[in-house]
């Protein structure tokens, strides 16, 4: 019977990590976490502070936060997934778990789980665990859908389910529960990307309540006049960089098994040029506001962006 977990380190402390922190930490469960923001002068500050707010200790790098830790948590960007990997292999011990819930290709995955069970202690490895998720963090918390996969993922299941997470068994392999996961974005962030370039458009002509009539005949039952454009034109708008990032991962996904990623690789453009667009003229996205997509499309429309700040972004925008 697998050890109760009682503690749990998170590497990155952003939308993800911070709510699971937080949901931890309120069992009565030792939550340590890492970011690397933590050793911004600008971020450091905030980020202490978001901290004490979830009940969790911040600990000074990666070292620190995994020690003591039962079950280590990876939540950073699809770029950062495997750089982690590297830097946390070799500080693990036998029977930890690493739980690698990063939205990034099946071959990521492998490369991460080799980093964390061949440099963890000779013959006293650790254990790597992937983690699909299966569905928007925000509104279900910790019981978000999580398809889990690889030797350990039976037991893993069980500790997860144990602290309240919806963690399911799907395979003894790497890479299939993260398969099951980009099949999945290249339609549910390709609808998010279509609803941004049919709707702008169609605001533009003065034509969206056809548009989102016509939607509404054809797809009954799925929102398009109610709340459905708002919900998916504002995950763009709030987490676009992040999820066109997991789109590029999707298209290494794809172009490993020989099938060329034109719909993903258009999805992520869609996805990052409209958080470009945003910054360029200066519109942030306010997570506490109700958003509203005509809103926003208007304001673009009648904001046009600053050349010298639109090649300064693209720049930094290549860079990233």
């Amino acid at each position: 019977m697998p050890r109760p977990i009682r503690r749990i380190a998170i590497i990155g402390f952003g939308e993800v990590g911070g709510i699971f922190g937080n949901d931890f930490a309120r069992q009565g469960i030792n939550v340590s976490i890492f970011d690397i923001l933590l050793n911004s002068k600008r971020h450091r500050k905030q980020m202490l502070s978001k901290a004490r707010a979830c009940g969790v200790r911040a600990a000074d790098d990666v070292k620190h936060c995994v020690r003591d830790a039962q079950l280590v948590i990876s939540a950073v960007t699809a770029a950062s997934s495997l750089d982690v990997a590297k830097e946390t292999g070799h500080l693990l011990r036998s029977g930890q778990i690493f739980l690698d819930i990063n939205s990034v290709s099946p071959e990521t995955k492998r490369n991460a789980a080799k980093h964390i069970e061949k440099r963890s202690a000779k013959n006293n490895r650790a254990h790597f665990v992937e983690a699909a998720v299966m569905g928007p963090v925000p509104g279900q918390r910790l019981k978000v859908p999580m398809l889990l996969g690889g030797a350990h993922a039976a037991d893993a299941s069980v500790q997860l389910r144990s602290i309240g997470m919806n963690a399911i068994a799907l395979s003894i392999n790497i890479g299939v529960a993260s398969a099951v996961k980009m099949c999945r974005s290249v339609m549910m962030k390709g609808i998010e990307a279509l609803a941004v370039e049919c709707l702008f458009a169609a605001r533009h002509f003065g034509a969206e309540d056809s548009v989102l009539e016509s939607l509404a005949a054809t797809y009954p039952g799925m929102g398009w006049k109610d709340r459905l454009p708002d919900y998916l034109i504002g995950r763009v708008a709030e987490h676009g960089l992040r999820r066109a990032a997991e789109m590029r991962e999707v298209a290494k996904a794809l172009n490993s098994v020989r099938l060329t990623p034109t719909m993903s690789l258009a999805a992520a453009d869609r996805q990052e040029n409209l958080v470009r667009e945003m910054a360029q003229r200066g519109l942030p996205f306010d997570p506490g506001a109700l958003f509203s997509w005509r809103s926003l499309a208007d304001a673009i429309a009648r904001k046009p962006a600053p050349r010298s700040k639109k090649k300064i972004l693209s720049k930094s925008a290549r860079q990233k």
